[in-house]
């Protein structure tokens, strides 16, 4: 609750959490969010036990890009949104196939972040579309197919995996 080497405020990632809890219908669930300051990677990941979803998140992740060791807001709802995300898609059964998300090549890394974003973006978190488009281009190829299957993906609800996957499967895959 209280940091060392950021000047991060606990009560504004709280209130953040639970606007995103409310607004992506995961009010069901407990969430405890774990902020790791010695590091300033952007790195996120989360787990799911039970009806409790624990997020350890490197301080980078909630850093404003512009002013060091400050929180940013958007980029802590960006960044705890598209994980809250993936783990609403885990726990409603329609992405029980997919792997672990330790297991996930960077193309499917990159369809699922872009699947998530876009609907952030409907709930009211501001995203900066290109920045995800041009991540999912150096994942799936540079073309015309590759920017139709983005723009399915980011104006899509309620994906399965199998889905997700049948959306990018005859692109070339990159790393």
């Amino acid at each position: 609750e209280t940091f060392k080497f950021v000047q991060f405020d606990a009560a504004t990632i709280m209130r953040v959490a639970e606007g995103l809890v409310g607004a992506l219908g995961l009010t069901g669930n407990d969430l405890s969010i774990v902020v790791d300051e010695t590091t300033p990677l952007a790195k996120i990941s989360y787990e799911i036990s039970d009806h409790t979803i624990s997020v350890h998140a490197d301080s980078g992740a909630f850093e404003d890009t512009r002013k060091p060791r400050q929180l940013s807001e958007h980029a802590t709802a960006t960044s705890l949104g598209r994980v809250l995300l993936k783990a609403r898609d885990r726990l409603s059964g329609g992405f029980g196939e997919a792997p672990a998300d330790d297991q996930l090549s960077l193309a499917q890394i990159a369809a699922w972040d872009t699947y998530a974003v876009g609907r952030l973006e409907r709930v009211g978190v501001a995203a900066n579309q290109q920045r995800w488009r041009y991540n999912f281009r150096n994942r799936h190829g540079f073309s015309d197919g590759t920017d139709a299957a983005f723009d399915q993906l980011w104006s899509s609800d309620g994906l399965t995996w199998g889905e997700l996957l049948a959306i990018t499967g005859s692109l070339d895959t990159v790393g």
